[in-house]
C-alpha cells in the first residue's frame, strides 16, 4: 500500500492516463474530456437557456466520469496523502519565495489558498478571473487540455495540436509574466 501514498513517476502515470482514451473508445465509443461537464450539470439542473436545452442524459456517463475523478482525487489527496513534503527544485523554491509564496506548505500555499486569502477582495477577484478565463478558453477552443491534448492528439487532430501549443505558450506566459504580477498585486 505504500506505493499508493507516493507520487508515481511520469512514465507510469502518463501512459495510464493515455490508456483512458482507447479504454473509453472501446467501452462505449466515448471521447475523453471533462470541460463539457459543467454544461451537462447546468442542463441537468433545468436551466432554461437555449444553450442548455439538449439531451444531457445521453452524456450522463461524462458526469459519472467526473465524479470518479473527484472521488479519486479525494482518496489520493486526503486518505492516502503523501506524508512527505512536496519536493521542488531549489530554483523553483527560490523563485516562489521571491514572489512571496512559501514552497514548504505543499500544493496549496496559504498565500493563495488560505481562507483569509480566498475571502479577500483581491483573492476572490483572482479566483473569479482565473475561473472565467479557464471556462471561456475551454469553450472557445471547443475543449480543454484533457480533450485536446490527450484525446485530440491521440486522434492526430491538427486543431488539437494547435490548441495544445496554445496551452503551453499560455502556461509559460502565465507562470513567468502574469503570476508574478498578480502575486505582487495580491500583497
Amino acid at each position: 500500500m505504500e506505493w499508493l501514498t507516493h507520487p508515481w513517476p511520469w512514465y507510469v502515470a502518463g501512459p495510464l492516463i493515455g490508456l483512458t482514451v482507447p479504454l473509453l473508445l472501446l467501452i462505449g465509443n466515448r471521447r475523453f474530456g471533462i470541460s463539457s461537464s459543467l454544461r451537462h450539470v447546468c442542463a441537468a439542473l433545468g436551466s432554461r437557456l437555449p444553450f442548455f436545452q439538449y439531451n444531457w442524459r445521453a452524456e450522463s456517463w461524462n458526469l459519472a466520469f467526473v465524479l470518479g475523478i473527484v472521488l479519486g482525487g479525494f482518496v489520493a489527496g486526503v486518505l492516502w496523502a503523501n506524508p512527505n513534503p512536496v519536493q521542488l527544485s531549489p530554483q523553483t523554491t527560490a523563485a516562489l519565495q521571491q514572489m512571496g509564496v512559501s514552497a514548504d506548505s505543499g500544493f496549496l500555499p496559504p498565500e493563495l489558498f488560505s481562507w483569509q486569502a480566498v475571502l479577500s477582495l483581491p483573492g476572490a477577484l483572482f479566483l473569479l478571473l482565473g475561473g472565467f478565463l479557464i471556462g471561456f478558453g475551454a469553450r472557445w477552443a471547443a475543449g480543454c487540455t484533457s480533450g485536446h491534448s490527450i484525446t485530440g492528439l491521440a486522434a492526430l487532430q491538427l486543431p488539437s495540436l494547435l490548441a495544445t501549443l496554445g496551452f503551453f505558450v499560455g502556461g509559460l506566459i502565465s507562470a513567468h509574466l502574469l503570476l508574478p504580477w498578480f502575486l505582487f498585486w495580491l500583497r
